[in-house]
């Protein structure tokens, strides 16, 4: 089961909600049920379990000039006391801490470059979610950012997360991979100068890649980047929905 410091849950934010039920249905799999609650929104499934939702993009978030996007929420133990200690770090709350009935409180944050995503308690040990890799799941969490090193002491400070492998990357840098106690969550790396902005990445795991990437450009994505091998032999892909939004791809090598 989940525990403070893992990714828990992933909503998707875009302009046609129906389109993109039926893309990433095509690409990863997922099914979706309607949810009972006030607003407009349907969860995604993997199998039986909910794993997130998607949502028309909100018109502040609009407003703001936030185009279409992925935001994952990190399990805390107390939202309002993540709150307090993200601020204390340098980062921002965008969105103060809010009650779903039944289900448990949740805050939009931000990381001192500006990064945002989610954070969550949970209601009880019934809210909490198997986060075990698998086909249908996120299994990666990849921050590109413009302070690396800052970004490490705001996370590690935040989450108690630990520092796990590193890449060198040459010219672009270390690939600092990270942890939450014996599993692995992700990597962060320096923002490459085609990123505009800081921001996370979450990778969707696949069996078949290769099908996978098919799948995004025959239903009007577009594939930025792979499929391509990373260490280990796990193949990855970077690509884009249509309508805008990055996400990943990653599927394991057949041994894993």
């Amino acid at each position: 089961m989940s525990q403070a410091g893992d990714f828990v849950w992933y909503d998707l934010m875009t302009t046609d909600p129906d389109g993109a039920q039926d893309f990433y249905g095509k690409v990863v799999g997922w099914g979706t049920t309607e949810w009972d609650g006030a607003a407009p929104y349907t969860l995604w499934t993997s199998g039986e379990q909910p794993i997130g939702g998607v949502m028309e993009l909100p018109d502040e978030a609009k407003s703001a000039g936030a185009p279409p996007h992925w935001l994952a929420y990190i399990q805390t133990p107390d939202v309002s006391g993540a709150c307090e200690r993200i601020l204390s770090l340098g980062g921002q709350v965008l969105k103060e801490p809010q009650e779903i009935p039944n289900t448990g409180s949740f805050a939009v944050v931000a990381d001192p470059q500006g990064a945002v995503f989610a954070i969550f308690t949970p209601a009880d040990a019934q809210s909490q979610q198997d986060v075990t890799p698998k086909p249908g799941r996120f299994s990666w969490h990849e921050l590109a950012t413009d302070n690396p090193d800052g970004a490490w002491d705001f996370y590690s400070k935040a989450f108690g997360w630990k520092k796990t492998d590193a890449m060198d990357m040459g010219d672009m840098g270390i690939y600092q991979m990270y942890g939450n106690g014996n599993h692995p969550l992700g990597g962060m790396f320096k923002r490459p100068p085609d990123m505009p902005v800081s921001a996370w990445v979450y990778y969707a795991m696949v069996p078949d890649i290769d099908a996978a990437v098919d799948q995004v450009t025959a239903n009007g994505g577009q594939v930025l980047n792979g499929p391509m091998e990373v260490p280990g032999g796990d193949q990855v892909a970077q690509c884009m929905d249509p309508q805008g939004c990055m996400f990943a791809l990653h599927s394991p090598t057949a041994a894993s």
